[in-house]
């Protein structure tokens, strides 16, 4: 009966006959909602943990991926300026080509000249001779 007027007057008694504010079923009921909220707060720190490792790792590998970049951007416009600095030489050599080919010809009609000169004072030497 005790407890019935207790019961009324919002008191009870716990397991350890302490007095309390709260129903038993309910302080049951809050300590079992503040354990799972520490577990669930300790699963969202470990989850934020694992998170901030990940969003780490993927800065990571997006840096190394943006260094390879530019290393593969610098190779290729090393590889342009060598086809560049070729394609110069290259027409270089074709003007040296034509600028030889050029004086070999001039080199070729002069030896003409002077095979047909030469033709000439032989075959004035041979009608000098044969006069005398």
């Amino acid at each position: 009966m005790a407890q019935a007027a207790l019961g009324a007057a919002g008191l009870h008694f716990d397991e350890l006959n302490k007095l309390r504010v709260l129903e038993p079923e309910v302080a049951a009921q809050t300590a079992q909602l503040r354990e799972e909220c520490r577990a669930f707060v300790d699963k969202t720190a470990e989850f934020q943990k694992i998170v901030g490792s990940l969003i780490e790792l993927v800065d990571q590998l997006a840096k190394a991926a943006e260094s390879e970049k530019m290393k593969a951007i610098g190779a290729r416009n090393l590889l342009k300026s060598i086809a560049k600095q070729r394609e110069a030489q290259e027409q270089q050599l074709q003007a040296l080509i034509a600028e030889k080919k050029m004086q070999l010809e001039r080199y070729r009609v002069e030896y003409e000249t002077l095979c047909k000169i030469e033709a000439d004072q032989n075959e004035f030497i041979d009608q000098f001779i044969f006069q005398k």
